[in-house]
Formats: structure tokens, C-alpha cells, sequence
């Protein structure tokens, strides 16, 4: 849980989201009427693996390009490193251009330009 605060916490603050709720085991960060929510489950099996069933990746809008590019910067020094750098930022296409991250839990995050 402490993981998931100081990387996806600090990476949704950095896009402007503000923390909505906290308990024991959780806490959310809502944006406008949209929110996520991060929570320690105590049924726990494992760990995260992105290829497996589930979740693969959180894609989010993170502003202009240069907003992305700073944010991606940024988020280096806060737990994350930089997926498919040898094709960044076009990792998703020619005419996508977005940052894709994974922090130590491999959990992916894609940070795209308007």
C-alpha cells in the first residue's frame, strides 16, 4: 500500500487529481466526477503481473506533449521507469504520442498527450 501511494498517489497528484477518501486499508484520488481507488486487499494471491488476466494498464490524459514529457521526467525520481524507451514516445503508434510506465509492483501506467 505504501508502494502504491508513493508512486501512483504522487503520479496522480502530479496530473491534478486531489485525494477524495482514505481507511485502513485504501485510499482514492478523484478528478471531476471520475476516481480511482487503491486498496490492500487482504486476499491477496501472488503478485501483480501485467501479462496475466486483469488489469494490464491505466491509460490517462496528462496534457500537451511537453506535459507529458515533464511528468515523465519527473516520475523517474518517484519509483517509476520508462517502458519501450527505445520507442518513446511512440511506443503506441506514429500518431500516438504517450509515456508508458511501470512502477516496482509492475503495475503499468500510459500517460497520453491531447
Amino acid at each position: 500500500m505504501a508502494r502504491a501511494e508513493s508512486t501512483l498517489g504522487w503520479l496522480l497528484t502530479a496530473l491534478g487529481w486531489t485525494e477524495y477518501q482514505r481507511w485502513s486499508a485504501g485510499v482514492s484520488w478523484k478528478m471531476d466526477r471520475t476516481y480511482v481507488v487503491v486498496e490492500q486487499s487482504p486476499a491477496m494471491t501472488g503478485g501483480h503481473d501485467r501479462m496475466r488476466a486483469g488489469l494490464n494498464h491505466l491509460a490517462l490524459h496528462a496534457g500537451t506533449r511537453a506535459e507529458v514529457d515533464a511528468v515523465t521526467e519527473q516520475a523517474l525520481s518517484h519509483g517509476w521507469t520508462l517502458m519501450f524507451a527505445d520507442r518513446h514516445p511512440h511506443a503506441g503508434g506514429d500518431d500516438h504520442y504517450a509515456a508508458y510506465l511501470e512502477n516496482s509492483d509492475g503495475f503499468e501506467v500510459e500517460l497520453v498527450a491531447a
